[in-house]
């Protein structure tokens, strides 16, 4: 099994209720995949030199789920209520490096 993050774009083209993400989250933890997520806030770029880049204002939130593989991650992604929505879901391994 690894983790993974479904990162949420702020591009869905209908609108979102909280109902829906109470719906998918309940649905995704009685399946045992969910393990965290949230909304993403603003925030800052850092860098050691050189001039620093603005903050990604596309990615607006995550769900952090296990799963088998890539496949089995893609397939958690029906139901988000962005996805559902249109908007785009954005999924990424969490490779363990220990």
């Amino acid at each position: 099994m690894a983790d993974f993050l479904l990162l949420m774009h702020d591009d869905a083209v209908e609108p979102i209720r909280e109902a829906d993400w109470n719906t998918y989250l309940d649905a995704l933890g009685a399946s045992g995949a969910l393990l965290g997520g949230s909304a993403v806030g603003g925030g800052a770029c850092v860098r050691r030199a050189g001039p620093v880049p603005e903050i990604s204002r596309r990615i607006v939130g995550y769900v952090k789920v296990r799963a088998a593989d890539l496949d089995a991650a893609r397939a958690r992604v029906p139901g988000n209520p962005v996805y559902e929505a249109g908007g785009t879901v954005e999924v990424r391994e969490l490779p363990r490096s220990r």
